[in-house]
């Protein structure tokens, strides 16, 4: 069975551009010019991924992340944000607290998309067979229910955040590559892609959600980051 994305943006050019593209590499494709008729299409047809622009008219693509993101039905969802703008750090982040799992930078590589698009996917469908919880130092990370405590109150982390701290607490003392976190959190194939920003806006947003507690996430320059 094939597997189906869909693709909102409001650039018709573009959108027939992609269509053909992603067809060309197996998925099925849907087309939405706005955020409102991805979001009614996403309930419809439930697909496996969906890449969204952030300029859009009736409603852009963070407010349609974030709606996915909340609805108890859609939220499984894997999504990309797509933006012609230059971004700053700052908007990364804001697109991952909104949910997103990655961000392209138009004018993009087709093939980076692909590769993106794949490594989304390929870790939406890898299942651990038992989750465990992790607990250490008042933090308690539960994998299977996709929720993050510390000292008892509630951490509001995204789904790529909850996964780079759980591997970093359940490896102590043992440095973890950049390259390594790209492949074992984002499922990325480095070979096609291995930009270290992705992991350093993902810690950054950690540190600062989880305080003082951040203080035993140590960054290893020139190797990567562990904790102690």
């Amino acid at each position: 069975m094939k597997q189906r994305a869909l693709i909102a943006d409001d650039d018709a050019d573009l959108l027939a551009i992609l269509k053909r593209y992603l067809e060309n590499h197996g998925l099925e494709t849907a087309l939405a010019a706005d955020g409102v008729k991805a979001l009614a299409l996403a309930s419809s047809t439930k697909p496996d991924i969906i890449i969204t622009d952030v300029d859009m008219p009736l409603m852009d693509g963070f407010t349609l992340c974030r709606r996915i993101k909340e609805s108890k039905t859609l939220r499984g969802i894997p999504l990309i944000i797509m933006s012609g703008k230059k971004v700053s750090e700052a908007d990364m982040v804001s697109g991952y607290n909104f949910g997103a799992d990655d961000y392209v930078i138009k004018p993009f590589s087709y093939p980076l998309l692909i590769a993106k698009i794949k490594a989304v996917i390929r870790r939406r469908e890898k299942k651990p067979q038992k989750p465990p919880v992790l607990k250490k130092g008042g933090l308690e990370l539960n994998l299977e229910g996709r929720t993050a405590k510390l000292k008892g109150k509630v951490l509001k982390l995204t789904s790529k955040e909850l996964d780079l701290l759980a591997a970093l607490v359940s490896n102590p003392g043992r440095v973890l590559s950049l390259t390594g976190l790209l492949e074992s959190v984002w499922g990325y194939n480095t070979a096609d892609y291995n930009n270290p920003h992705t992991v350093e806006v993902h810690i950054s947003n950690l540190r600062k959600k989880t305080g003082t507690f951040s203080k035993r996430i140590i960054a290893v320059p020139g190797h990567g980051y562990k904790f102690e």
